[in-house]
């Protein structure tokens, strides 16, 4: 019969050998070889019992072994050729089945190398394959030099399966640092894998302010077993893959095939098949698929690409299962290979317009998702990726599908507007307001360390309006106050709110009034607050407005406004403020004009003594309306003359008036009904009016009444008050922790009337809003500031207040930062005492503060005095001290401070006085453990021994080597207080030996002795002498090397080489004898033998080796080889690959090849156009196992013709030719974003549709600058 044995291997196209009993199968009329794809077979035909033995199949690296049964014809009934097989250990009965399986594993499969860039990796682990029941182990790497700490590490399965929780049996995590490459190692180590491990996995490391992942797939190689059928019934039968019919069929259909092909093994075929992985179906619409996930930063763009096997293809985009559909436009790509440049054709679906223009002006910013096909290549684009954007994306060409998932990575939210202080008052609303660097962005509100949520009253709302987030208290209370918190996931900002008492001011009262009938009466109240309501009071009653009574709240100013009035009105009049204890009360006075009857002839008289204050003073607030009417009498009717007079400078040219004084007067006549100053005359009396007083407006004002009878005159004063002008910039002093001191100096000018006190405010240096420090007046020049917090930057700015009101603000004060002294330094103690100085030594404080740490002052103080003097000049930032310079016997006390910006700390103080005195200590040795047995160097190391001691004053230190001085220009001796060290640079021989070290204070002394043994290689053994020699041994004797290298011989290395080929093996090694037999000596061959010697240092560099060989004779007959005559291999030169003719652009380098052969190597020579090129070093030539290359740098058109390579030997020559073309560079015009390229369309047919066929034609190029 006839046997077909069949294996199959991953991939095509590797090469599969046949062994039978050890020996390749060569293809013959008896052995039949086939290859088709992956498949291949092997045909056995007239099997005989001489074919019933081991046969082997190798594929690569792998091999597999099966056997060949043969048993007479008729013992067994011979199965059906389409029977199903079964292994020979599960049945013995079948004649003429195997089953096998070829596992190709070569350089062509093993799967492509991870190309992510690194960033944190040193090493990211790479895909990886494993068998059911297999071992696997996944590596990290991950570089530690620049990271403070160890990083963090996760390892995880899919998507969000973290497999820290799954250490165990089947899983296990390993981690290591290597100190010398600071390299950090991870490990994944899987174990007994079964199916349920294949899928995608994550590899996650981060540290402070860094973060990578790495992505990578675990697959299953399952044991495929194909069968190999014994040929029996028919051809048609023996291509029926039983296998895989079953992998294929329903459960239901299992019983129905084996009764059809056969199978008598069914329930262990089906076993089996469970165990088998289905065979992967190659792609045939995918070239390259999309990798198994994807990472970006929000708001970054990433590209997804596939290749497809056919360029034609058209691909879909799907997102979660739903297609990525284009709304405003469809893209057409059209690809230019002779300028290689792309275009896109728009079709605008709203303006139904057609254009054309480059992929880059229009890709990159008209679509959120850019889909782009690039010859093979399918490329979707999404730009600023979102966290919606995070899903699972797949690629269909067809029937396939190319599956990922996009992980985008959330940045950190910053706070980019902080929070500002504020200051309120019982009830009102607050509302806290900061702005972060992400929309919609979640953050947490905090007071005093607490955090915030929304109660059941309501207290607290949150609010998001794009990048704001507010916190808002709706009606704040005293319990309120506090510093507030808002903290995201990459800042925190804190304020301050603190929450007032009310408490009304008021700036201006009501004042008394007296008006003359039908004339109007204002009273006027200035408060503190503008929303503050109140009511107006007649007597007690409230008083109703009317069409004569008006009333009227402006900002902070009530008004009560009486027109015509009449005695009815005269009457006490109050104000008083809602929700306030305050009462504002003031009179109206009702002036009754009396006429009497008087003579004709009357002298002018003015009538002044009607006002209710001093006669020849007004006071008018700056700002106001001044109208006063001044009534006059006379007969006739005398003429009003108004003058101002300033009284302000006395000259020369004096007036004398009566009582004798001299003054200069200017004169400035007042006219009627002229400017803001003005005089209304009427036939009783005349009104003197100043529109919105100011301070010019104040002085001495004359009146001067004239008619034929007399005159009269009269001096009014007016005095103009206003608000105090700014104080300047406050000064700041006394900086703490919280708190600073205020000083400030009063206004140049208070307005008139005295400076009631005075408002201060404060803000952060960067923020806008200025909150107010005092609500009651300050009355002082100086105040406390408190409730500051520590190292933030603020100013202060202070604001007068008098009767009339609040000055303007002062200039911002220098920026300035609360900050604290630090802490009194810790642990201050005596390190040592000698005659004449004190070393000191102490920690750093344990709070330092936002202003740092400048350095420490150290003081002494003697036993019995107050005055503390500075042990170091200035200031020392170590945490050590010696102060020198002590008179011996002096008790002395030490204290130390810390210093800052904002001052001394408290002292830190030793509690006893301390003794400057020389402590008397013995001396004594602290021998290290490993100095007390022998010391052992090797020549040429270093050597530095380290010996502590102690001892009071410092004790006198001798060396002594083998009893005599130490040579200093050989060892090296240094001592110090507490050591005392030996160094030789390159130890030598003759620096073995004891070396004693003694110690000495006064009749005290301490003594050591120190061993060391400095060894070499040693020398070769002596007297090598080959003893004898019989049969396939040889005998050896040997004396010990003349130096031993300062060490003991450990050993001998024996050594043996043919004479042939001289080539050293080992025979023994550690032989610790002088005399050994080598034997396994090979019948016919001379050996030479060496031996070195072996200490501690290593074996000898060189061996003894003995002069004559050991031959080892033949015994029998002497074969005589014939002697052949010596091939002659001499051969002409000839081209087996010629010169190819080819056409490259100018300025790319470029090579010309061909191939030849001939023996011996022949000379090879290039030209051009017949000229030798040896010596022009624009050209390269190389040759390479008979491959030769010309290579022409950076050719020119010039260097265009044609080219001749010329081989020549002794036999002969040959030579081959071809023509370079050398074109000048083309216009690129993707390397230009100003190039515009001109396309004309005709269009076939009428009007545009769906189906409308285009023909573009490339016309010519414009170049626009």
């Amino acid at each position: 019969n006839t046997a077909v044995f069949e294996a199959e291997t991953e991939k095509s196209g590797i090469k599969v050998k046949w062994q039978r009993a050890g020996t390749e199968i060569t293809e013959s009329e008896k052995y039949v070889i086939k290859t088709e794809g992956n498949k291949h077979s092997l045909t056995i035909n007239n099997v005989g019992k001489e074919d019933d033995v081991t046969y082997a199949v190798i594929a690569g690296s792998s091999k597999v072994k099966f056997e060949l049964k043969v048993k007479e014809a008729g013992a067994v009934p011979a199965p059906a050729a389409s029977e199903s097989p079964a292994p020979a250990a599960e049945s013995s009965q079948n004649r003429e089945v195997i089953m096998m399986f070829i596992s190709a594993s070569s350089a062509e499969t093993q799967p492509e190398e991870h190309q992510d860039p690194i960033g944190l990796f040193v090493a990211r682990p790479q895909d990886g394959e494993v068998t059911v029941g297999g071992n696997i182990t996944f590596t990290a790497k991950v570089a530690g030099e620049s990271l403070l700490k160890k990083p963090s590490v996760k390892w995880f399965k899919g998507k969000w399966m973290d497999l820290g929780s799954k250490v165990g049996k089947h899983l296990q995590l390993h981690e290591n640092y290597d100190r010398n490459s600071k390299v950090y190692t991870f490990e994944m180590e899987i174990i007994e894998a079964n199916m349920t491990f294949a899928g995608g996995y994550r590899c996650e490391v981060s540290t402070k302010d860094k973060f990578d992942s790495s992505n990578f797939n675990l697959t299953h190689s399952e044991t495929l077993i194909p069968f190999c059928r014994g040929e029996g019934k028919s051809e048609s039968q023996s291509d029926v893959d039983v296998w895989d019919i079953l992998r294929k069929a329903p459960p239901t259909e299992y019983e129905k095939i084996a009764f059809q092909y056969g199978i008598t093994d069914l329930r262990g075929m089906l076993k089996r098949l469970k165990r088998i992985k289905k065979e992967e179906k190659k792609s045939t619409a995918f070239l390259k698929k999309l990798d198994p996930a994807y990472q970006v930063d929000k708001g970054q763009k990433i590209k997804l690409m596939v290749e497809v096997a056919n360029p034609d293809a058209d691909v879909k985009w799907l997102k979660n299962g739903q297609e990525i559909q284009v709304s405003d436009s469809v893209l057409l790509f059209m690809c230019i290979s002779r300028v290689q440049m792309y275009f896109v054709l728009i079709w605008d679906i709203l303006q139904c317009n057609l254009f054309v223009k480059p992929i880059s002006s229009v890709l990159y910013c008209l679509f959120r998702y850019i889909f782009e096909a690039v010859g093979n290549k399918r490329i979707l684009t999404i730009n600023h990726c979102s966290l919606a954007d995070d899903a699972a994306y797949e690629c269909v060409v067809g029937d396939e599908k190319s599956f990922t998932e996009l992980f985008v990575k959330e940045p950190p939210i910053l706070i980019t507007h902080p929070l500002e202080d504020q200051m309120v008052m019982v009830g009102e609303r607050v509302e806290f307001e900061c702005e972060v660097s992400e929309e919609g962005a979640t953050v947490k509100w905090e007071k005093d360390g607490i955090e915030l949520t929304r109660e059941e009253t309501f207290k607290y709302r949150f609010k998001k309006d794009g990048k704001k987030q507010y916190l808002i208290i709706n009606e704040s209370t005293k319990e309120d106050s506090g510093h507030y918190t808002v903290k995201t996931n990459g800042g925190v900002s804190v304020a301050e709110l603190i929450v007032q008492e009310k408490k009304l001011e008021v700036y201006q009262s009501i004042a008394d009034l007296t008006v003359k009938a039908r004339d109007q009466a204002v009273f006027k109240c200035e408060v503190s607050d503008e929303n503050v309501k109140g009511i107006w009071l007649k007597n007690g009653k409230e008083v109703i407005p009317d069409e004569r009574i008006k009333i009227s709240h402006i900002g902070r100013i009530h008004k009560l406004t009486i027109e015509d009035v009449t005695p009815e009105d005269e009457a006490d009049y109050s104000f008083i403020p809602q929700g306030f204890a305050y009462n504002l009360s003031a009179k109206l006075q009702f002036l009754e004009v009396k006429i009497d009857f008087v003579p004709r002839e009357e002298p002018p008289k003015i009538h002044l003594d009607c006002l209710g204050q001093s006669p020849d003073t007004i006071v008018v607030v700056a700002g106001n309306k001044l109208r006063l009417d001044v009534p006059v009498s006379g007969d006739p009717t005398p003429t009003v003359i108004w003058q101002k007079v300033n009284k302000d400078k006395i000259l020369q040219d004096t007036w004398k008036d009566d009582n004798g004084s001299r003054e200069w007067m200017d004169y400035k006549l007042l006219f009627e009904s002229e400017g803001r100053v003005r005089v209304e005359m009427h036939e009783d009396h005349c009104v003197f009016i100043i529109e919105g007083a100011e301070k010019e407006d104040e002085g001495v004002y004359r009146v001067i009444l004239k008619n034929p009878v007399g005159e009269d005159k009269a001096d009014i004063t007016v005095k103009v008050i206003d608000v105090p002008d700014p104080p300047e910039a406050p000064t700041i002093s006394n900086i703490g922790e919280d708190y600073c001191t205020v000083q400030w100096q009063p206004p140049k000018y208070d307005g008139g009337q005295p400076v009631l006190g005075y408002i201060l405010e404060r803000k952060k240096k960067k923020s806008y809003r200025w909150m107010r420090l005092n609500f009651d007046l300050l009355k002082e020049l100086t105040y406390e500031a408190k409730r500051m917090i520590e190292g933030v930057v603020y100013e202060m700015r202070i604001y007068a207040v008098n009767s009339i009101g609040m000055s303007r603000p002062s200039p911002a004060s220098q920026p300035f930062m609360p900050i604290a002294p630090p802490s009194e330094p810790t642990h201050f103690t005596v390190e040592d005492v000698s005659d004449s100085t004190v070393s000191l030594k102490w920690r750093p404080p344990e709070r330092i503060g936002a202003g740092g740490l400048d350095g420490y002052i150290l003081e002494y103080c003697k036993d019995g005095s107050t005055e503390w003097i500075p042990a170091l000049p200035g200031l020392t930032e170590r945490t050590t001290a010696l102060v020198k310079d002590l008179v011996t016997g002096d008790k002395l006390y030490f204290r130390i401070k810390a210093v800052n910006l904002a001052g001394e700390s408290g002292a830190a103080t030793i509690k006893e006085p301390v003794t400057v005195q020389e402590i008397l200590q013995r001396p004594k040795f602290w021998l290290p453990r490993h100095l007390r047995q022998t010391l052992v160097k090797k020549v040429g190391e270093t050597i530095n021994i380290v010996i502590p001691f102690q001892g009071k004053p410092r004790p006198k230190i001798t060396w002594l080597k083998n009893g005599q001085t130490l040579d200093s220009k050989d060892v090296g001796i240094r001592n110090s207080n507490t050591d005392t060290i030996l160094f030789i640079r390159k130890a030598e021989l003759h620096h073995s030996g004891t070396y004693e070290v003694t110690l000495q204070i006064e009749n005290m002394s301490d003594k050591v002795a120190i061993i060391i043994q400095i060894i070499d290689k040693p020398g070769p053994p002596q007297n090598i002498k080959l003893v004898d020699v019989w049969g396939f041994n040889a005998a050896l004797e040997w004396t010990p090397p003349q130096d031993d290298g300062n060490a003991q011989i450990l050993g001998y290395t024996v050594q043996k080489a043919d004479k042939k080929t001289m080539e050293w093996y080992t025979v023994f090694d550690h032989y610790r004898r002088t005399n050994c037999i080598v034997s396994d000596l090979i019948m016919g061959n001379e050996y030479f033998f060496r031996i070195f010697s072996e200490n501690l240092c290593g074996l000898s560099e060189t061996a003894a080796t003995t002069k004559n060989p050991a031959h080892i004779q033949k015994t029998g007959t002497i074969y005589k080889p014939p002697s052949y005559k010596a091939h002659d291999f001499s051969e002409a030169p000839k081209f087996t690959h010629p010169l190819v003719n080819r056409s490259v652009i100018a300025g790319y380098n470029t090579t010309l090849s061909c191939a030849v052969r001939g023996i011996p190597k022949p000379k090879i020579f290039w030209f051009k156009n017949k000229m030798d090129l040896s010596g022009d070093a624009k050209y390269r030539m190389f040759s390479k196992q008979g491959v030769l290359t010309l290579e022409i740098r950076k050719p020119t058109p010039f260097d265009g013709g044609i080219y001749t390579c010329k081989a020549v030997n002794e036999c002969g020559e040959d030579e081959i030719e071809c023509r370079l073309d050398v074109r000048g560079n083309q216009i690129n015009p993707m390397d230009n974003p100003n190039t515009v390229i001109q396309v004309w369309w005709s269009v076939e047919g009428e009007g545009l549709s769906t189906n409308t066929a285009l023909r573009m034609t490339l016309l010519d190029f414009v170049l626009i600058p």
